[in-house]
């Protein structure tokens, strides 16, 4: 008896659709690489830091974006000798990638907020409020471009992740604009900085460890692995199920493998078992299966039944 192996699954209303998804990142990209040259002038000429650090961050999620949209074109790319699952992989390395170029942004700012507090300058309150209010909505709309779709692809949440964090940290900007306009409290701007650095830290945590468990192929975090074994179980003449794996193909579509022990009366039924259990595991999210097949009669060694 021979193990199955199905690659015909998918994420039929789960997984984003390229062709919206596709217009989103072209749309996000071409608004925030023009917000990012008037938002860097806008700096320069009024010399502010939290409009430089913003600019700098915006840059970032420019680069962001355009890999997130390089790695989920990837994922249409049909596999070959090299890479038999395709280049799906990418999504979950652009996740990770984007996390540190957001922790490495928040080295930067943070670094020159404290110069900035230890050298304060002069700076153009009004410009910065208004700058950073076109930032709001530039960055917003592109947020909202990928709400819909950011609880169903982790690459995609790293894109929305990046937008929305830009738009509060542009919130945050126009107040300390209008604050330095109206008062001269110069120092505020490097205070907002440090607070960009917060938010952005607090918004990139999850996006981190959510990206790493899956480069380090762990379980998604949405997956509960004896949820999945008693699952198994319920499929006739399955009486015993072990040496299970979980990991993620991609950020959309995950794979298993298990051993599976059959009752003697159910062997010629092997098929028909296969078929339901790829059905129940479709319904848990999982789209890739591979299963190893043990009589009853037959126990495997201990280290292979740890799981």
């Amino acid at each position: 008896m021979s193990a199955g192996h199905d690659h015909s699954h998918h994420h039929h209303d789960h997984a984003p659709k390229l062709d919206h998804l596709n217009t989103a990142f072209i749309v996000g990209i071409t608004l925030n690489m023009g917000f990012v040259l008037v938002e860097a002038f806008a700096g320069f000429y009024s010399g502010s830091l939290a409009l430089l650090t913003d600019a700098g961050h915006n840059l970032s999620d420019v680069a962001s974006l355009a890999l997130a949209l390089l790695a989920y074109k990837l994922t249409k790319v049909s596999s070959n000798k090299t890479y038999t699952y395709g280049y799906k992989r990418s999504t979950i390395i652009v996740s990770f990638f984007n996390a540190v170029i957001l922790f490495a942004a928040i080295g930067f700012i943070v670094y020159e907020a404290i110069m900035r507090f230890i050298h304060p300058e002069k700076l153009a309150g009004g410009t910065i409020a208004w700058v950073a209010l076109v930032g709001i909505a530039i960055n917003g709309f592109t947020a909202w471009l990928f709400m819909k779709d950011k609880e169903k692809d982790l690459n995609v949440k790293g894109a929305y992740l990046h937008m929305a964090v830009d738009a509060i940290v542009s919130l945050g900007v126009v107040i300390s604009g209008l604050v330095i306009y109206y008062t001269g409290f110069y120092w505020l701007d490097s205070a907002v900085s440090i607070v960009i650095a917060i938010v952005i830290l607090t918004g990139t945590w999850g996006l981190f460890k959510d990206s790493l468990r899956l480069e380090m192929d762990g379980v998604p975090k949405e997956l509960d692995i004896e949820k999945i074994k008693a699952e198994l179980l319920k499929t006739k003449g399955v009486t015993d199920v072990h040496h299970v794996h979980v990991w993620a193909l991609s950020t959309t579509e995950n794979a298993l493998t298990a051993h599976l022990v059959i009752s003697p009366e159910a062997v010629d039924s092997f098929d028909a078992i296969k078929h339901d259990l790829r059905h129940r595991l479709e319904h848990l999210e999982i789209n890739h299966s591979t299963f190893e097949p043990e009589f009853s009669g037959k126990k495997c060694e201990e280290s292979e039944c740890s799981l």
